[in-house]
């Protein structure tokens, strides 16, 4: 794929994901994809991404930094949201936060098949101290 088709891609996976359009997933994510190295399998990526939603229903992913090597994405996601109870270990209990995700995706055969992802979890930390 070339780099324009990579963002467009990227672009309708992230639209995907704010419209919760799980039916669709499947367009963006590729059958065996992995996160963080676990193997999840479109299911268990799917599964994951309810919960996030369920813990935080006011979620909303934001294009803050999109780099398109093909076949890598590079982006900087950008979150402003209320997670219900405990969200990384943390006791965020509905309080705003602020926080920014660096994520890299490795694109095969057209999909997202493996998402290396690192949270600011500092960032975070920091507003609730």
């Amino acid at each position: 794929m070339h780099r324009d088709d990579l963002a467009d891609l990227y672009h309708g996976y992230i639209d995907c994901l704010n419209r919760q359009a799980w039916d669709t997933l499947g367009r963006f994510v590729h059958e065996a994809v992995t996160h963080n190295g676990r193997r999840l399998g479109l299911a268990g990526y799917r599964e994951m991404l309810e919960q996030d939603f369920a813990t935080i229903p006011d979620l909303h992913f934001t294009i803050e930094l999109l780099v398109v090597e093909p076949p890598r994405i590079a982006a900087r996601l950008a979150f402003d949201c209320t997670p219900q109870g405990t969200f990384l270990g943390l006791g965020v209990n509905g309080r705003r936060v602020r926080f920014a995700e660096n994520v890299f995706y490795t694109v095969h055969e057209g999909k997202i098949m493996s998402v290396l992802s690192v949270i600011d979890k500092g960032e975070i930390e920091a507003q609730l101290g």
